[in-house]
């Protein structure tokens, strides 16, 4: 059996939302594959083969995948989001769903067992190009997202934006990103101590200064980062970032961007709900990561399609939803005809594309007048003394 047909066998497999690795076998024997004849093969010969290749077939047509769609793509790429940056991407990490207990090591774990956990998924997302850049698996579900941060990011471009949730908060980690030429924006944890350097605005709710993270010896970063807050409504909203010059990242944008973070979420949500990844097809190590990396090919090539579609019909890629095209391109190529064309035509008259129900941000705008210029001699860094910021144990976290 050629190697092409066992694993474009899996893709398909995946793509038509089949639950088990047992159905592989029942596509590659008992139906035939596009051009491919039936095999005489046993369930487990196919089981042997697959953990013998192991993940590096599917790495591999993983990274070739990306780098074709990266080339298609580059027409249209949100360019306009956040313009001073060299790339713009979000982190994140994500706990896999419980396995099965089928094996016998594991038939005695009660149900909900932090064992039964077939560890996470750590990712990097290119929001521009809605595309994964780079994922990683933690075999432990409850290491902390520090720990694997910084390997996450090497890499990329200096100057990219990187936008991560509270689990990532920590002055070392702000710190490193700064150092490495990293332009970074974070919300703001509660009870974290600092010490205002200088104030470019403040008015009722709305303040944007800059600060010192920590106001203690024990515990404070060495570059000054900018901190803005506003409220709406009942809502208070508070950020930092190492975006210094509110001329270059206003309150506004702030915000906007921090938002965009929530794209990685819903990159999650495809892979895990609409791909079904939350229905693991075995215990074994090496067939999850399988049906990981298969998952994540097929993922790539759907956000490359409602991102293409949408630049041609010049829309927001998020007015394009994805539970349609997965439910409807297929029809489209099935038919004979151009499944982007056919979104981009039709795509308002068939309510493919329609208004996003995503919601928006409404923070102040600050007209540049407004803003009071930062001194010449303000000190922006200092030496700085970590506290524990590094453990391994996962502390609570917050969006």
């Amino acid at each position: 059996m050629p190697s092409l047909a066992l694993w474009a066998g899996l893709l398909v497999c995946v793509l038509k939302g089949f639950s088990s690795k047992l159905d592989i076998w029942r596509l590659l024997t008992h139906h035939s594959l596009w051009f491919y004849p039936r095999f005489a093969l046993s369930d487990q010969a196919i089981y042997n083969r697959l953990d013998k290749a192991g993940t590096a077939p599917l790495e591999k047509l993983f990274c070739q995948i990306s780098s074709l769609l990266k080339e298609r793509l580059a027409p249209f790429a949100q360019k306009s989001l956040a313009p001073f940056a060299s790339q713009v991407v979000a982190l994140d990490e994500t706990t896999l769903d419980p396995i099965a207990r089928k094996l016998p090591s594991l038939r005695g774990l009660p149900k909900g067992d932090r064992r039964l956990l077939p560890g996470k998924l750590a990712g990097l997302f290119d929001l521009r190009c809605q595309q994964w850049l780079k994922i990683r698996h933690i075999p432990d579900p409850d290491q902390n997202e520090k720990l694997s941060a910084r390997s996450m990011i090497e890499g990329l471009p200096e100057g990219s934006l990187i936008l991560a949730d509270l689990g990532y908060f920590g002055f070392a980690w702000f710190d490193h990103l700064t150092d490495s030429g990293y332009h970074w924006i974070s919300r703001f944890r509660s009870k974290t101590s600092y010490e205002v350097v200088h104030t470019y605005y403040r008015h009722g709710d709305v303040i944007d200064c800059l600060i010192h993270l920590g106001a203690y010896r024990s515990d404070r970063a060495a570059h000054a980062v900018r901190m803005v807050q506003f409220k709406v409504g009942a809502n208070s909203y508070q950020y930092i970032t190492n975006v210094l010059d509110p001329n270059t990242l206003s309150i506004r944008e702030i915000a906007q961007l921090y938002a965009r973070r929530w794209d990685i979420e819903l990159a999650i949500n495809l892979v895990k709900t609409h791909l079904k990844l939350h229905l693991l097809w075995s215990a074994k190590e090496v067939t999850i990561l399988q049906q990981v990396y298969a998952v994540l090919i097929i993922s790539q090539i759907l956000q490359a399609l409602r991102l293409e579609v949408a630049g041609r019909a010049e829309v927001d890629p998020f007015e394009v939803s994805m539970e349609l095209l997965i439910r409807w391109m297929p029809q489209y190529a099935y038919d004979g005809d151009d499944p982007i064309a056919g979104f981009v035509q039709q795509g308002r008259a068939m309510g493919f594309i329609r208004p996003s129900r995503r919601t928006v941000v409404k923070a102040p705008n600050i007209h540049p007048e407004q803003i009071n210029p930062l001194p010449r001699d303000i000190i922006l860094a200092r030496k700085p003394r970590y506290g524990n910021w590094n453990r391994s144990s996962r502390p609570k976290k917050s969006n």
